[in-house]
């Protein structure tokens, strides 16, 4: 029975010899196309300019040329890796009529011999194959990434923003703290409102001034600190706008329901709800699997041991629900899965850093499927407290 957002196989059964199968090795300067035509004996291969109309016109070549030859093209399926381009040609290949499918990177299998050659032609084969593989249904040649419309692409666009700009400011600061520790200043905080006045009436420990270009460094650095700082502001103004002012859809009203929970803020909210709960998973264990919050075992003869985080999901989900574990057990202490924690940890003599970092992850990924079963069927978990709804 097919499940919500399987990609893990095709959905409809493959006639080969009426299938024309294409794929696309993109790059900045130039696309490699490779196809598998039926009636044609050769595997044919062209270099392109980055142009889709002329990507469109050469898949109509091969299928005249396959007719010429005497198959009748039915089918016609694309594929090409998710990289720097993004959906968009896929969204543009769609609305044309083409079946588009975009790969995981990583979830194609490589030669693993130290030195293998490689270039864009033995690319195309290997996508080739296992694109070939995923179209006949087997499994474990590949997985597909679900193409986003327009608008959800661009709802995930101010989260990122901010976590850049957070990463920014983050690094500004540091970079002006090291300048005045290398005068030999500290106890001053340079992310002040009124820093930059102060920078006149500093002193060295030999009570001397700052050097002209130094002071003239860190005014800049202060500035770009400034305008870092001002459009976080803005960035989250518009998003409590955005929320007041949403039409009741399904993905604001998964936004309300997570804001009433205390202890999740509205950036860690959002950033949930655009980056993996407005994707159609279908069960608890993909939901754990794509918010990279899963092992890697590493088990062989009478070899058991655990590498730790498989790290493969989305980095965003798996940062913000280990920041929120550790707010969650002092905002729901409680909550079900607060007292699960403090009893693991309790139950361990002596040092129990270690534990408390690994239980962590365990409590980090229950929470992502208790949320996630908040906003699908509405399930309370156990001894949440949650705001009233507004």
């Amino acid at each position: 029975m097919p499940k919500p957002n399987d990609l893990s196989r095709s959905p409809v059964a493959l006639d080969q010899d009426s299938t024309l199968i294409a794929v696309i090795e993109m790059s900045q300067s130039s696309w490699l196309l490779a196809a598998m035509v039926p009636g044609l004996a050769r595997d044919p291969l062209k270099k392109l300019l980055p142009d889709p109309e002329a990507l469109l016109a050469q898949l109509h070549r091969w299928r005249n040329e396959a007719e010429v030859a005497g198959g009748a093209i039915t089918r016609l399926a694309v594929a090409y890796e998710a990289g720097r381009d993004g959906f968009w040609l896929a969204r543009w290949l769609r609305a044309r009529g083409i079946e588009v499918y975009v790969i995981h990177p990583s979830s194609i299998p490589v030669p693993r011999t130290h030195r293998r050659a490689k270039s864009d032609r033995l690319d195309t084969k290997l996508l080739g194959r296992a694109f070939l593989g995923w179209l006949r249904g087997e499994p474990e040649h590949c997985s597909m990434a679900p193409i986003p419309t327009l608008a959800e692409e661009d709802a995930r666009r101010p989260c990122r923003e901010r976590q850049s700009l957070v990463r920014e400011r983050t690094r500004i600061v540091n970079r002006l703290k090291a300048a005045l520790a290398r005068l030999g200043i500290r106890g001053f905080n340079p992310a002040r409102i009124k820093a930059s006045e102060q920078l006149e009436s500093l002193r060295t420990p030999e009570g001397l001034a700052l050097p002209p270009n130094t002071r003239a460094e860190l005014r800049r650095d202060m500035a770009r600190l400034r305008l870092i700082k001002q459009q976080i502001t803005e960035i989250e103004a518009e998003r409590r706008q955005r929320l007041q002012t949403a039409q009741a859809d399904r993905l604001s009203e998964m936004l309300r329901v997570l804001a009433r929970v205390y202890g999740l803020g509205l950036e860690t909210a959002e950033l949930l709800v655009h980056e993996i709960f407005s994707r159609m998973l279908r069960d608890r264990w993909a939901v754990a699997r794509y918010g990279g919050l899963t092992g890697a075992p590493d088990e062989s003869g009478k070899r058991r041991r655990e590498k730790g985080l498989a790290r493969a999901g989305n980095l965003r989900v798996r940062n913000a629900m280990i920041q929120f574990a550790w707010r969650f057990l002092r905002f729901q202490k409680d909550a079900a899965l607060a007292q699960w924690f403090r009893q693991r940890t309790e139950a361990i003599q002596g040092d129990r850093s270690g534990l408390r970092k690994t239980l962590i992850v365990a409590l980090a990924r229950k929470l992502l499927i208790a949320l996630w079963r908040l906003v699908t069927t509405g399930e309370v978990p156990q001894g949440f407290v949650l705001r009233p709804a507004a």
